[in-house]
């Protein structure tokens, strides 16, 4: 069983920022009600969006100042965000805050409990991409088979760049990602140890959706 020392794979980026550890403490504190869990999955999920996107490309803008123009920056890309269903929601509102014009596609899977395996049970994708980066939002990396099946039809969309922003991961989580998806970055917040007989992620946090909507 790998353990987080254990792997080391380029793909992977765990943060190391000390308001990332200090928060996800909080997040993983079992006493912590849903609205505080809520607030805490926000704000990771935004401190993990600012390190996801530094290599995002820009275009040359200028615009007027109350003194002088000034030549900066546009994002050159358009960037959709593609939280998966029920979890990934509690991460949106914080991607919006940081690029309002970004567009969100949402794709329901749940997990088989018996086979662990995910079953799609909602996409409302167009056509065809209209965005050339897609960030795929799920703070839980179990198994990896959701973030596999999500990039799957992400890929047969068109979407030529993608990003995994998760905020837990297991080990067997990240294998599998790579394993299936060598070309996509993965951003988490932590790689914790293992998974247990049920594919929970240990010691974890729990349920995710659960705990951020109090239906535990």
């Amino acid at each position: 069983m790998g353990t987080p020392r254990q792997l080391s794979i380029e793909q992977l980026h765990v943060s190391s920022h000390p308001l990332v550890r200090e928060k996800l403490t909080r997040l993983r504190d079992e006493t912590t009600p849903p609205k505080i869990f809520r607030e805490l999955v926000a704000e990771i999920a935004t401190l993990l969006l600012y390190e996801a996107t530094a290599d995002l490309p820009t275009d040359e803008r200028e615009v007027k100042t109350p003194l002088a123009p000034y030549k900066g920056a546009r994002l050159k890309d358009k960037v959709g965000l593609i939280p998966v269903l029920r979890a990934g929601i509690g991460m949106v509102e914080a991607a919006l805050e940081l690029m309002p014009e970004a567009q969100v596609w949402h794709i329901g899977l749940f997990r088989d409990e018996r086979t662990l395996r995910p079953i799609e049970y909602y996409n409302k994708l167009p056509s065809s991409a209209t965005v050339q980066v897609c960030l795929v939002l799920d703070p839980m990396l179990a198994t990896g088979g959701s973030a596999t099946a999500t990039i799957d039809v992400l890929k047969k969309w068109g979407a030529k760049r993608i990003k995994y922003v998760g905020i837990i991961a297991a080990p067997e989580g990240v294998r599998a990602l790579v394993s299936a998806q060598h070309d996509v970055p993965i951003h988490v917040a932590a790689l914790d140890e293992r998974l247990n007989e049920k594919g929970y992620i240990v010691p974890g946090l729990g349920d995710a959706g659960d705990r951020q909507f109090g239906t535990g």
